[in-house]
Order: structure tokens, then sequence, then C-alpha cells
């Protein structure tokens, strides 16, 4: 379990890496509960700003949830599978969409199944052109249960997400960023490059102002639009107060680069 996930820590950027190359970085339950523990571990670190997720190997982002392992549970009845498996993956991917940093999905293969379901709740993805993607779900009877109902509707429309989660079809780069899952695409070879820089354009900024208008997004996006002011306002609010604020203001004023403290 303690190398199923790898992280790596270099200026101000985590790396989560899932490492199951020789099963497509398939999603069984100890990847994501590493997963999840360095995620806490890593919220609580003032160093890390940024955090990227990719897949080990050439050939894979991630190719869902690992079906050996899921049937299992399946097999011992409906509770025991929304339990071990729907629950968890559930958690994952609600904690991914609602983290306080940003988090970068860098998806350099086969993203299927739950492997898109990361991308989906991901704030920012970046695709390789060699990338590929799939709600498969269906092929095994299943609907998806990482969120993929919920979340590639919001993105890419209540036609468009019908049409993959209901044929299963795989579809490429080009057809996730007309959709909006992605939000750009790159080279293989420069996804990671990619990534560290859309990185570093969002570390220049104030992390509280970082994390207050992902908390206004991720509460407003399915609220009214007078929920969502209010959210807004709500967030402002917390930030006005902030020295982050006051250096913002003074550096734009003199023409100097700010220098924020988070704080």
């Amino acid at each position: 379990m303690i190398n199923s996930v790898l992280c790596e820590l270099k200026d101000n950027v985590a790396l989560l890496t899932l490492t199951r190359p020789e099963k497509l970085n398939a999603l069984n339950y100890a990847m994501i509960d590493r997963l999840m523990e360095l995620l806490d571990d890593i919220e609580d670190d003032d160093q890390v700003r940024v955090v990227i997720i990719t897949g080990a190997g050439n050939k894979a982002f991630s190719a869902g949830g690992d079906i050996h392992e899921f049937s299992k549970s399946i097999k011992q009845g409906a509770e025991t599978a929304v339990k071990d498996f729907v629950r968890r993956g559930q958690a994952m991917t609600g904690r991914i969409e609602a983290f306080r940093k940003p988090i970068i999905a860098a998806v350099n293969g086969i993203a299927f199944g739950g492997g898109c379901e990361i991308t989906e709740a991901a704030h920012i993805a970046i695709a390789s052109d060699q990338s590929v993607f799939a709600k498969p779900e269906i092929n095994i009877g299943i609907p998806p249960t990482f969120g993929g109902t919920q979340r590639l509707p919001r993105l890419a429309g209540r036609k468009r997400a019908l049409e993959l989660l209901l044929t299963g079809d795989r579809f490429n780069a080009e057809h996730a960023y007309q959709i909006g899952l992605v939000n750009e695409i790159v080279s293989h070879n420069d996804l990671l490059r990619s990534a560290n820089s859309m990185a570093d354009r969002i570390i220049r900024h104030s992390p509280l102002a970082v994390s207050r208008i992902i908390t206004a997004v991720t509460r407003g996006i399915n609220s009214t639009i007078t929920e969502g002011l209010q959210i807004e306002s709500e967030q402002f609010a917390r930030m006005a107060v902030t020295e982050d604020v006051h250096e913002g203001l003074n550096a734009w004023i003199e023409r100097r680069v700010p220098k924020y403290r988070g704080c």
C-alpha cells in the first residue's frame, strides 16, 4: 500500500503518481486509501501550494477501478459493495473536487472509469496527445460509481454525457477538450512540464485567494445564482481582512510584484 501512490515534493508542488503500471494503474482499495492519506498530509503542509496527479508508465493515467477486487465486494452483496467500493471512490473524487489547494490532473494515457472520474473532479486537467478516455462501466453492467453520472453531465452537457455513458465508447483527447473535460492538450513528452508551468502560474498568487476561489466555485456551481452570489460574497469577506489583500493592493499601486505570505 505504501508504494501504490508515490509523492514527490518540489518547488511548492506535490506530484502524486498512481503506481500500478502492470495493472494500468487500476484503482484498488489500497491505492485509493493511500491517495486520501497523502491528500490529508498535503492539506496541512503550507509548503505545498499545488498538487499534480499523474500515472506511472507510458500507457495509463488509470484504467479505473480494480475489477477483480471490487467484484469480490459485489459478490458479498449490495451493502458491502456500496460500503467498500462506491463510498470509497466517491469520497476520493469528492475530496479532490473540494480540496482547498488546486489539483491538476496530468493525464498521460488511458483514463477509463475511475481514472476519467478523477479527471472530472480535478480543478484543472491537462491531457497528453496520446491520452484516451472512456466511461466503460456499462460494459460490465453497472453505472459509474465515483461520480461520473453527476460530474460529466455538468461538464459536457446532458446529451453528450449520456452518449458516452450509455455506449461506453472510447474518445480521444481532442474530444475530451471539446466537451470541457480537459483544459489543454500537449505533446506526451511535455505533459509534466506543462502541468508544472500551470502550477507556477497559480503559485504566484495568494494561496488564500486561490483557496477562496476554489471554495466559491465548488460550493456555488450547483446552487442558484442568488445562493452562489452569497457564497461569493462570504469568500470575499473572509479575504478582505487578510494581510495578503493589503499586500496585493499595495503592490498594484506601487507597480511591483506582490510578496504573499498566506495570512
